[in-house]
């Protein structure tokens, strides 16, 4: 068989035909050149308009890069003709195989975008001998072809968090979409900002807006205010992780208190020492060193002891089922928090307080929804930024988490390159 044969089967280009290959031997090895001519009977089609149009000139031949065969790197070299359009004025003619000035055909972008998710960029090219540069070129085109023919309807539950990349305070907002049967990246914006939410609300649209009923985030006002104003019709599930880990904090806050108060009354503070992970970890997570630790601890009349013990019992709070009941045992909780004496708890109580509407939310959503997606889908963000390997800018981050993350709808070809 011959390669004209086998590139016509997987590769067939209208109004072209592929007339002749030819091996060449350059300093990286082999290369395959398959040329390219238009049929006589042919339409020359202007790139700016799609219309056929008539023959202006021709220009100097142009090669494409295509899907490896053998791990030969593959070429077509075609001699590109422009075409005098009345509406456009003089323009490079409309070929099948790629857009524009790209070098690279569809296919092969396409061929690079796949093996993109699964290797890094940079081991991406070098295993089909190409440049990274080659290889965020095809990523990129992929994902503008994805984000421009995307569904964003029948979206009734969405995450909105932020996440910090690079170096210093640098964060971006991104929007999930948490639907049962559709997990996946929506949105991303720079900076974490009451502006930045508002930009995408206003790209998302009124209307796809109006059809949310859940969104899920945590306590930060900017998002609230946000929210409230975008999708007031919404049940607003406040994240439980992030109420979680302000206790902890709390209660951490109780320890290192108490350890410098111990120093300073001439008591020994060593017993608290090495207590940090003992106090914040699951009971059924700790190590078998962990728990011994905190038996012993246990055993003494701590300030952080009473800490450690309220935010067991606030574990509880998560088993009800209905409603009613939950809200009745968070105002016995807080009842008791406050009568401990102890502050930082008590400065949890107070934002509890201040939130507890939108907590109670997770209840009458039955507990379907919450952040724990969004915070799942965050350390995917972490493995999409290793894997690129060289991003420098936020562009590139943002194609990267697109390409990996977005369930982006790909183009059509007539055949699978694997």
């Amino acid at each position: 068989m011959r390669i004209q044969t086998l590139l016509n089967r997987v590769h067939p280009l209208k109004s072209f035909v592929y007339s002749d290959c030819r091996l060449e031997l350059h300093k990286a090895g082999l290369l395959l050149v398959s040329v390219i001519l238009p049929r006589k009977n042919g339409k020359v089609l202007c790139s700016g308009c799609g219309k056929s149009r008539r023959l202006y000139d021709r220009l100097e031949k142009r090669r494409f890069e295509f899907v490896p065969i053998w791990n030969i790197p593959v070429q077509l070299e075609y001699r590109m003709r422009r075409v005098n359009c009345p509406g456009c004025g003089v323009k490079v003619e409309k070929v099948p195989w790629a857009d524009g000035k790209s070098h690279t055909t569809k296919a092969f972008q396409l061929f690079l975008a796949r093996w993109a998710r699964k290797l890094s960029w940079k081991e991406t090219a070098e295993s089909f001998c190409t440049s990274w540069d080659t290889v965020f070129r095809s990523v990129k085109a992929i994902v503008a072809y994805g984000l421009a023919h995307r569904n964003l309807e029948n979206i009734t539950a969405i995450g909105v968090d932020e996440i910090q990349y690079g170096k210093g305070h640098q964060y971006l907002t991104v929007v999930y979409q948490i639907d049962a049967g559709m997990r996946r990246l929506l949105f991303i914006g720079r900076e974490r900002t009451a502006k930045t939410l508002l930009k995408i609300f206003r790209e998302f649209g009124n209307e796809r807006c109006g059809r949310l009923q859940f969104v899920c985030s945590d306590m930060w006002k900017a998002y609230l205010k946000v929210i409230r104003k975008k999708a007031p019709q919404a049940l607003h599930v406040l994240d439980r992780f992030h109420i979680v880990q302000h206790l902890n904090k709390a209660v951490n806050q109780v320890r290192i208190d108490e350890v410098k108060q111990l120093k300073q009354d001439g008591y020994d503070e060593q017993v608290l020492k090495h207590t940090k992970y003992c106090f914040l970890k699951n009971p059924e997570n700790l190590t078998e060193n962990q728990a011994v630790k905190l038996d012993e601890v246990l055993s003494y009349d701590l300030k952080s002891v009473r800490a450690y013990q309220l935010k067991e019992s606030f574990q509880f709070f998560w088993s009800y089922a209905s409603p009613y009941w939950a809200e009745w045992y968070l105002e016995k909780w807080c009842a008791r928090a406050m009568r401990s004496r102890l502050e930082p708890i008590k400065s949890f109580v107070g934002t509890i307080r201040r939130h507890q509407p939108l907590i109670m939310n997770w209840f009458k959503a039955k507990k379907a929804y919450s952040s724990g997606v969004v915070e799942g889908l965050n350390r995917k963000v972490n493995l999409v930024t290793r894997k690129a390997y060289g991003f420098r800018s936020y562009e590139v981050l943002e194609i990267a988490l697109f390409h990996t993350m977005g369930e982006l709808p790909e183009p059509e070809v007539t055949h699978r390159f694997c």
